[in-house]
């Protein structure tokens, strides 16, 4: 059988997530797949230390812009240097890796990994590079990729950008299998304790919680709409959720869960940073407030969920924030997307494989 290595990071959840999709897609094709974490093949120390300093750079207002824009974008000095610093510790995990598994594709669902696994010597694979933000930085668009899979249409003139040349195919981005197939809201209500006729907001803002969110939680809640807030893998967010929810009966607080098809389900509209989740709230059919908390590529991000349409934008000031969502409560909620169905990734995967011989 063909085999795939997936090369993923764990900054976040979201190339977890989007690495999962390519594998999931591909062993239903009869292949072979392994997922490997680019963060901990640079070591224990640096992996930490890069996680760190990624985290300490959101956290300053302003600081992970400078750098996106300024440096990321076009390919300054400094941002070569980092990625060229990343690549000489991942070539020879990246090397073993490979000798070891003897791919047939190479699949890049993070920026550090793009130049490593081009720079492999004597490579015998195709490399795929998998981004779904609205516009690759730099470091994503390397010489040397086989196919680039975005999806959007400005993401891939971001692409050209840098490789006027480049082969990209514009796919759906893909979900996990059960926002395909959501319960019922009748049914998510009751499994959440929501009453049937109560307005209710789903808070959330990745797995990293950004954002005050505990603040924005238990401000919603005493405005009147139940509010089901998710702090993710951010534990000291989910104390005080827990603790909010103490004085608010409308405040139901969540940590890490499985469960958010069916909250979103449950939901009328869903407050959130932009990211993959605005995807998963558009197949359910649910209207986005979009929470501006995620610096560089989320300012993207962002800006293409709004033009999208059914989404309106609030700073994380609570008070913003709960006028913001009970204004956004009193609009119409839209359709499910019509082109969220796996039909649609999974051809154009099966497309993309074929553009380089892989079928």
């Amino acid at each position: 059988m063909p085999h795939a290595l997936l090369v993923s990071g764990s900054l976040g959840q979201g190339h977890d997530v989007m690495a999962r999709a390519c594998a999931d897609t591909l062993e239903e094709r009869g292949w072979t797949t392994s997922t490997v974490d680019a963060m901990a093949l640079l070591g224990r120390r640096s992996g930490a230390a890069g996680e760190a300093v990624f985290r300490r750079l959101l956290d300053l207002p302003g600081v992970y812009d400078a750098f996106h824009f300024s440096a990321l974008r076009p390919g300054a000095r400094i941002a070569l240097a980092a990625d060229a610093a990343a690549r000489s510790k991942l070539v020879p995990a990246l090397r073993e890796l490979v000798q070891r598994q003897r791919p047939q594709l190479v699949v890049s669902v993070f920026a550090t990994a793009t130049s490593a696994v081009n720079a492999l010597p004597g490579r015998d694979f195709r490399h795929f590079v998998f981004c779904t933000d609205v516009t690759p930085h730099r470091l994503w668009v390397q010489e040397g990729t086989d196919l680039f899979l975005v999806t959007s249409e400005v993401a891939a003139c971001a692409v050209r950008r840098y490789l006027p040349e480049a082969g990209i195919a514009v796919l759906p981005a893909p979900l996990r299998a059960p926002f395909y197939r959501p319960p019922g809201r009748a049914e998510a209500r009751a499994e959440a304790g929501v009453p049937t006729g109560a307005r209710c907001v789903l808070l959330m803002s990745g797995s990293w919680g950004l954002g005050p969110l505990a603040r924005c939680a238990a401000a919603l809640a005493a405005a009147g709409p139940h509010v089901l807030a998710v702090a993710g893998r951010n534990r000291e967010l989910e104390r005080r959720l827990r603790a909010a929810a103490l004085r608010e009966p409308r405040l139901h607080p969540y940590g890490y869960t499985d469960r958010v098809p069916a909250l979103m389900a449950a939901a009328d509209l869903v407050v959130t940073s932009s990211g993959d989740t605005c995807s998963e709230a558009r197949a359910i059919g649910r209207r986005l407030l979009l929470l501006d908390v995620v610096q560089g590529h989320g300012r993207d991000n962002l800006q293409h969920e709004l033009e999208l349409g059914h989404a309106d934008v609030a700073s994380a000031r609570p008070e913003e924030v709960v006028r913001g969502a009970l204004a956004a409560l009193d609009r119409p909620a839209p359709a499910p997307s019509p082109g969220a169905t796996p039909d649609g990734w999974r051809a154009g995967f099966g497309a993309a494989l074929e553009r380089v011989g892989l079928a």
